[in-house]
């Protein structure tokens, strides 16, 4: 039995199959099309295993999470967490934005906190960003990064702002604008506690396209 044959075009062009390459297919794949918001705190007398507590708190540690950058994707919903954790298998490369601070000083206070922005153009991408700190409570760090986001976004649309005005006011332009629809985060804080580690994460997480119910596998 002869085997099916294929071709090949100029050294330049290479070889080539006799079904066309789907590089557009792949690449629409890597695109999440669906993601969550959780966060966690973990404390332990060693770091890295309050990292991981901290990782179970927000129900993502049975993941190998890789921290991506600042964009949310056109057409990317946000899930409730219940929903979006039972779409994750074990052991899955799982692409999110993460904050992350730590602290082994009592009563020290830390925070992290994720920001979101979302576009009115559901066609359009729309803005993740991340910040933690210490000494802030769980609103100025929510602000902050929720402003972070907007202002990110505002300024790929061409809105414009007074970037020295408080958060709430300038909040309202970008909405009135009617560019900007929605912003939001979320935030975990903790206090240190004597002779142990406190880490507090905060998560934006993609689930992978093949995972969501009703996609065609390819």
């Amino acid at each position: 039995m002869s085997a099916r044959p294929t071709s090949w075009n100029s050294p330049r062009q290479g070889f080539q199959a006799n079904s066309k390459p789907d590089y557009q297919t792949k690449g629409e794949m890597m695109v999440p099309t669906h993601m969550f918001l959780t966060r966690g705190v973990g404390v332990h007398k060693e770091k890295l295993t309050s990292f991981e507590e901290a990782l179970r708190s927000a129900g993502v540690a049975y993941c190998n999470l890789v921290s991506v950058s600042s964009i949310l994707p056109p057409h990317c919903k946000i899930i409730p967490r219940k929903h979006g954790q039972k779409l994750l298998k074990p052991g899955e490369i799982t692409f999110c934005v993460m904050a992350r601070s730590e602290t082994n000083e009592r009563n020290q206070l830390v925070s992290a906190s994720v920001g979101v922005a979302k576009p009115t153009d559901h066609g359009a991408y729309g803005y993740l960003s991340e910040h933690h700190a210490h000494g802030e409570t769980d609103e100025e760090t929510g602000e902050y990064t929720e402003d972070l986001a907007a202002q990110m976004l505002a300024t790929t649309l061409g809105v414009e702002f007074d970037p020295n005005v408080a958060w709430k006011e300038r909040e309202q332009v970008f909405k009135m604008g009617g560019k900007i629809v929605q912003t939001l985060n979320m935030t975990q804080s903790a206090v240190g506690k004597k002779g142990k580690w406190t880490t507090v994460i905060a998560l934006a997480v993609f689930i992978p396209p093949d995972n969501v119910a009703g996609r065609p596998r390819r």
